[in-house]
């Protein structure tokens, strides 16, 4: 499947999870806050994908996150059906969408970082070698960081728009929502990299050789 082919398939299914993301959403300006990563993150990729083009494994983990945060964006994090079914079944009040959400924060921006570190740094070449032993845990470190950045986003906004500002943070009175919500990204990050490593490598591996 050549780049152009890829491209299409990734847009062409993402489209319709955006329209119906967007059509009578929760509220618009929490959809506007929870969507606007996916739609900076189109541009990127198709920027990316003319001069450092993307693994497949890395695309099809970029599109799954974009969904996650598509049904979020519609439903808001705390409403999502699904998710309120589990917790009436388990017997809690707390719908646990978010933590998903947060479980592919760290997931998919683990592959995100590896490939641009392996593609771009002295700590590996893909092909020719063994890379750096330092690698795991600079990748770690970077999905960690890019957590907490979107905690201080989330915070920012919390500042500016006060209880307007509740849908997006999602929190349903958890008190240690911030820490958790950094776990399940270090816990996706951990997972990332020690299950699929080498399905990045072999994915990896095909794109250059292209």
């Amino acid at each position: 499947m050549n780049l152009d082919t890829r491209l299409l398939w990734f847009n062409g299914l993402l489209f319709p999870v955006v329209v119906w993301s967007g059509v009578r959403p929760h509220d618009y300006p929490t959809w506007w806050l929870e969507a606007s990563p996916v739609l900076l993150g189109i541009g990127l990729i198709l920027w990316f994908q003319k001069r450092f083009p993307l693994s497949t494994l890395l695309l099809a983990g970029i599109w799954l996150h974009f969904v996650i945060l598509l049904v979020g964006a519609h439903y808001t994090y705390a409403e999502v059906p699904l998710f309120d079914w589990i917790a009436d079944q388990a017997g809690t009040t707390r719908n646990n969408y978010d933590k998903v959400g947060h479980f592919a924060q760290g997931f998919v921006p683990a592959f995100l970082a590896r490939e641009i570190l392996l593609r771009c740094s002295p700590l590996g070449d893909v092909g020719k070698g063994r890379p750096s032993a330092w690698l795991p845990f600079l990748v770690t470190c970077v999905c960690l960081a890019f957590s907490a950045f979107y905690e201080l986003i989330k915070w920012a906004v919390a500042l500016v728009a006060g209880d307007g500002s509740d849908a997006f943070l999602g929190t349903q009175g958890y008190v240690w929502d911030t820490q958790s919500d950094m776990g399940f990204a270090l816990i996706g990050a951990i997972v990332a990299l020690t299950f699929f490593r080498g399905a990045h490598d072999s994915s990896l591996a095909k794109i250059t050789a292209a």
